[in-house]
């Protein structure tokens, strides 16, 4: 059953803050295998005018995936996440993510529109830091497969 259109618009509450540390940055930005030195080193960072290590610029990821959790998890959309592929991703910053920012994530569904069955949902993650500052605006695509003629 194709999702309601009417869920368009829906806002999620605010997510507890997410603490984000000089150790996660370092880890995430191994794991994409950036080895940029403001991702890693004090120094580095501030000679580019940062108060300290800054995140890479995928790093939103972490936390704007765990806040659409609500809206995978919403008993009243009834979104199959067994059948929910990662579509597409963009971000739009304010600024960097900095090591000791205290970041919180907002999501809205921005859009539902079905195509050739597939459900396609998107859900936009607006993520502020302690002082409600924008930090940056997560636009994050799902694409819920349809069932084939035998039901999977």
């Amino acid at each position: 059953m194709p999702l309601d259109p009417a869920f368009i618009g829906r806002t999620y509450p605010p997510t507890e803050p997410y603490e984000v540390g000089r150790e996660k940055i370092r880890e995430f930005a191994a794991a994409v295998g950036d080895d940029n030195p403001a991702y890693s080193d004090p120094e580095a960072a501030k000679a580019l005018g940062h108060p300290d290590v800054i995140a890479p610029p995928t790093f939103p990821f972490v936390i704007t995936y765990r806040a659409a959790a609500q809206v995978v998890e919403d008993p009243e959309l009834g979104l199959d996440f067994t059948r929910v592929v990662h579509g597409d991703q963009k971000f739009a910053y304010t600024r960097p993510v900095r090591a000791g920012d205290r970041l919180s994530v907002v999501v809205t569904i921005d859009a539902i529109k079905s195509l050739a069955g597939n459900d396609v949902l998107t859900v936009r993650g607006e993520v502020s830091d302690g002082s409600g500052e924008h930090v940056v605006t997560s636009l994050m695509t799902l694409v819920a497969r349809a069932a084939d003629e035998a039901g999977e």
